[in-house]
């Protein structure tokens, strides 16, 4: 099982995009989601980690990726092996 953190927030519409492959793939409960806009210390991770505040992003075993197509995409994939 892979370790699944998402950087988000709700307003955003890849993030929408993101949320609704995760649904889709009912991985809810694999996720641990980071709003960035409710708590600024989710951000200021993200900056740190990747010199990038944009969401989506999704840690996969602490690696990032963006992208919203590429993040669900790798999601509808990953779904299979489970």
């Amino acid at each position: 099982m892979k370790k699944l953190e998402l950087y988000f927030y709700n307003e955003c519409p890849y993030c929408q995009i993101v949320l609704s492959a995760i649904k889709e793939a009912k991985l809810n409960d694999k996720v641990q989601y980071f709003n960035t806009r409710e708590n600024p210390a989710n951000r200021e991770k993200l900056v740190k980690d990747t010199g990038r505040g944009t969401v989506p992003c999704l840690y996969i075993d602490g690696k990032p990726m963006h992208e919203s197509r590429d993040i669900a995409n790798w999601l509808k994939e990953y779904a299979k092996t489970l």
